[in-house]
């Protein structure tokens, strides 16, 4: 059989969607977790959302959501720094661009990734809509996990 082959002998790649939310911080911390007992590769992915009207406004938008992933780039490097001695796990951090939703879809494809994990939502709307994390688990196409 040749190709690539999801979770077989357990995940070697597992996304994190990351947003700054308080919901996603608590999903990496938990992805890391996993990522350390599995010895698989943690990818924090941050998708910059895509803001055709605030762009039109005038909005700074691209430089707001590189600030954005910037700053979460320095909070991963502090908590990897704050526990270097205690246990290791290997990290990657990217970007993706978009809705939340198609860019995490993306990312884990792009990646090949066994797992996915997010935080729930923390917005009222989604109950009407749908949320990224009810959508993920909806295309059946990775194991997801979400974390309150």
């Amino acid at each position: 059989m040749s190709g690539f082959e999801r979770g077989t002998d357990g995940p070697k790649v597992i996304v994190a969607g990351l947003d700054g939310s308080a919901s996603s911080m608590r999903a990496a911390s938990y992805a890391a977790g996993l990522a350390r007992r599995q010895h698989a590769l943690l990818v924090l992915v941050y998708v910059q959302p895509v803001l055709a009207a605030g762009a039109a406004l005038g909005a700074p938008v691209a430089d707001t959501t590189e600030e954005i992933a910037e700053g979460l780039v320095a909070d991963i490097r502090k908590a990897v720094d704050h526990v270097k001695d205690t246990w290791q796990v290997r990290w990657e951090f990217h970007t993706f661009r978009g809705d939340a939703y198609a860019g995490l879809v993306a990312a884990a494809d792009e990646l090949k990734a066994d797992a996915v994990v997010v935080g729930a939502s923390e917005s009222a709307g989604h109950r009407i809509v749908g949320s990224v994390a009810v959508r993920l688990v909806k295309a059946g196409r990775w194991p997801v996990t979400v974390v309150p």
